[in-house]
């Protein structure tokens, strides 16, 4: 019996039986339907983000350069996925959340304004560049050296925003909900990679989220406090 590839005969068998399923039947299940649930989720995760700066007309806080390498990033671990086969299950959220993210980047530049000319090259060049990597035209070695450096983009891309937030001791228009569900994304692909027995580098990535996501999460929760301590000092 299965369902969007998921086998749930073992579990049934083992339920009619009146038996719990065992550990080998149940985990695989489990991975899979959490892939699927944070698919789902994923369509909503930078909605926070995204409404929080429109509403606000501000990107008070927000690093341009982590946001736009967060998009080189997703796009390079979409094309690496698909490139190499794997279940929807096990990468479906890396489309969501490119889509979300360049949205993400165009309110940033719309609301920054006036926008140097030099920056207008950077989505160009993705604009250019993108549409190959996605459809996987590239040499296979040149590939998977993209990937390899696609975790290195991912930490410069948290990097720059983690050291303004300690700077400015504070996280400006950034959204909590938005990186709690990057943190709590991050921890279940780390167990569904395990499960799916993905490749070493892809299990890498997503470690590097938990740790990269986890500590913005930390700083936004040290942060809102003198924020808010000083919005009540100025009334």
């Amino acid at each position: 019996m299965d369902y969007l590839g998921i086998d749930m005969s073992c579990a049934i068998g083992s339920l009619r039986n009146g038996e719990f399923p065992e550990k080998d039947c149940l985990l695989p299940l489990i991975s899979k339907l959490l892939g699927y649930c944070l698919v789902a989720a994923s369509i909503t995760v930078k909605l926070p983000q995204i409404m929080k700066i429109v509403q606000h007309k501000s990107v008070r806080g927000l690093s341009v350069v982590a946001f736009e390498l967060e998009v080189v990033g997703y796009t390079i671990s979409l094309a690496y996925c698909l490139h190499k086969g794997l279940p929807f299950s096990a990468f479906g959220e890396m489309a969501f959340l490119l889509i979300q993210a360049l949205i993400l980047v165009a309110c940033i530049y719309y609301y920054s304004q006036p926008v140097p000319v030099t920056t207008w090259l950077r989505p160009l060049l993705y604009c250019a560049v993108a549409p190959t990597v996605l459809a996987g035209q590239i040499n296979p070695t040149l590939f998977e050296a993209l990937y390899a450096s696609q975790h290195a983009i991912f930490l410069f891309a948290r990097l720059p925003q983690i050291w303004k937030n300690f700077k400015n001791k504070s996280t400006g228009e950034l959204s909590f909900l938005t990186f709690f569900m990057n943190f709590a994304g991050s921890i279940v692909r780390v167990f569904t990679c395990l499960q799916e027995k993905a490749p070493l580098s892809i299990l890498t990535g997503f470690a590097l989220g938990v740790i990269t996501n986890g500590s913005i999460l930390t700083q936004i929760l040290l942060y809102s406090k003198p924020a808010a301590a000083k919005e009540k000092k100025a009334n």
